[in-house]
């Protein structure tokens, strides 16, 4: 897999007053911002071009991180304006950045030890989504899995019920035929789930979600 998405376009409300001045995916861990963690992973796993959507304070990040040489990616920048569009709007306009192949997609502001060269080249339908172990703060999950099919509310007795981590492999015809605009992802994969066309497998290494300053400091605590 050659291309990959980076989602950085959040405004981070609830990491405010950090990012009253600094985009999320730019705030630093020892050093180094969060969005640089997955451009090397993705680097590490083969991947040449990443885009990542921008909206709020969109100027830092092509002065932050460049055109990528330095990490030998090629960095492009899909700007969506003032008001972010969400999930599903994000990867739809950045789109033509992406090729016509399935491409990997992260969420910036999580933190894991996911070795995105083991993802799946091709999902078997519209997405392959990487699911975690219910956080304390999510703890109903998202989906159900069970032998690497996802499941919604009708799910087998044996499924477990699971979280996204933010982390998956996409076909673009997951959002070829929605309008441009503002949209999310959720109600997409309920209904390509819906459709027998959403796979997913179980990660049970590091993973952590960074929302708040609370969880950014704990972050910083327990990675070296």
């Amino acid at each position: 897999m050659k291309h990959a998405l980076i989602l950085a376009a959040g405004r981070g409300e609830r990491m405010r007053p950090l990012t009253d001045t600094t985009p999320k995916p730019l705030l630093e861990v020892h050093g180094k911002p969060l969005i640089v963690h997955h451009i090397e992973k993705l680097a590490a796993a083969g991947v040449k071009y990443i885009a990542i959507n921008t909206s709020h304070l969109a100027d830092q990040f092509p002065d932050a991180l460049g055109d990528g040489s330095r990490w030998g990616v090629r960095l492009r920048y899909s700007y969506e304006g003032p008001t972010p569009l969400e999930t599903g709007g994000g990867m739809l306009k950045a789109l033509p950045l992406l090729g016509s192949e399935p491409f990997i997609v992260v969420s910036a502001d999580i933190w894991s030890d996911i070795d995105y060269a083991t993802l799946p080249l091709a999902p078997a339908g519209l997405a392959h989504l990487v699911m975690v172990p219910n956080p304390d703060f999510h703890p109903k999950g998202d989906f159900s899995l069970l032998d690497g099919v996802l499941y919604d509310d009708a799910a087998p007795a044996h499924a477990k019920r699971l979280t996204f981590g933010n982390v998956g492999v996409y076909r673009p015809e997951i959002v070829t035929g929605e309008a441009a605009g503002a949209f999310k992802l959720a109600p997409i994969y309920r209904r390509a789930i819906a459709q027998g066309r959403l796979s997913g497998e179980r990660y049970d290494g590091f993973w952590r979600n960074i929302g708040s300053p609370a969880q950014l400091e704990s972050l910083r605590r327990d990675v070296g």
